[in-house]
Order: C-alpha cells, then sequence, then structure tokens
C-alpha cells in the first residue's frame, strides 16, 4: 500500500511540473518562465530476467548567469525475476523521491552543483523476510565542463552510507543537460 501511494506521488507531482511547463507558454510576458530552465533524466535498461526504469525531471529557475537554484523529482523501478531453477531470489523495487539543486558557475566553461536528495527506497523480495522500507538522504557535491546547455562531470555523496544507499559507490559521473 504505501509504493503505491508513493507511485501516485510521483506521478502527481511529474505531472504538475509538466502541466506548469505548457501553462507558462500562454504568457509571453512572464519574465519568469524565461529563466526556468528544465532537464532531467529518463532511463530504462532491460536484460534476462531484469528490467529498470527511471525519471527523473528538474527545472532549475536561473537568477543570473552564474546562479541557479531548482528542484526534481526522482522514481525508478527495477525488477529481477531469477530463473525457476535458480537459488537466486526474486525482488522488485521502487525509489520515489525529490532533490533541491543549486548550480554555480564562476566562470564560463566550469559548473559546481550541490543537489540534496532523499529517497524513499521500497524493496521486496519473493523471501519476504528480506522486504525493507526506509529513506536515505544524498548530498552531492559536484564539478563539471560546461559547453553551452551540456555538463559533463562528477559528483560525490558526502552522506554516502554502504549498507543503505541505492548507488554503487559515493563517486557517480554526469552529464546534464539544461534547456
Amino acid at each position: 500500500m504505501k509504493s503505491y501511494s508513493v507511485k501516485n506521488l510521483a506521478i502527481f507531482l511529474i505531472f504538475i511540473l509538466f502541466s506548469c511547463f505548457s501553462f507558462s507558454q500562454q504568457d509571453p510576458g512572464s519574465d519568469f518562465w524565461k529563466r526556468v530552465r528544465f532537464g532531467g533524466n529518463l532511463g530504462a535498461s532491460f536484460g534476462n530476467n531484469f528490467s529498470s526504469v527511471i525519471v527523473a525531471p528538474q527545472a532549475i529557475y536561473q537568477f543570473n548567469p552564474f546562479f541557479g537554484l531548482g528542484v526534481g523529482l526522482n522514481y525508478s523501478y527495477s525488477e529481477f525475476n531469477p530463473p525457476r531453477n535458480s537459488s537466486l531470489i526474486g525482488s522488485k523495487s521502487n525509489i520515489a523521491g525529490g532533490s533541491l539543486i543549486a548550480l554555480g558557475s564562476p566562470v564560463d566553461f566550469l559548473q559546481l552543483s550541490a543537489d540534496f536528495e532523499y529517497l524513499n527506497v521500497n524493496r521486496n523480495f519473493d523471501e519476504p523476510a528480506f522486504d525493507d522500507e526506509y529513506w536515505v538522504p544524498a548530498l552531492f557535491l559536484g564539478a563539471g565542463y560546461r559547453q553551452g546547455n551540456v555538463i559533463f562531470g562528477a559528483r560525490y555523496d558526502v552522506l554516502f552510507d554502504r549498507d543503505r544507499s541505492v548507488y554503487n559507490n559515493g563517486i557517480q559521473p554526469f552529464v546534464r543537460v539544461l534547456f
């Protein structure tokens, strides 16, 4: 029941985000929406007995050419179904949450970032004794090379906890595109 309401909340917030974007196109005089930049992450991977999908839109308000603040939504679903004759345990995972993002560009080619994520992790296994649900924070500090709207870089989670994090390690390479 809890994961169902987290999924509904994530879908609702994504709908609101994109609705605001579409309504902003109707007011050509609004300076606010001219300063909002959109981006994010969409991904999917499929393999033998495994599938994973991620949706993570972002909106950044660019105060000036040097500084921007924004918000993001994160949702991912993954599922593993081992073969019947395997000793492996199947699992499903729903991860949903949000993030606050600060971007700074002290010089044209460099972008510094701070991203605070707070995610609800819900993992269900074929063996219910292993089921788990918890909240996990992450605070990423990063830097990247900027060329126009595209930034290539790396970020480090200063709150990384090997036992609870949804990421494999504290260092994450990234490609950020904002329109």
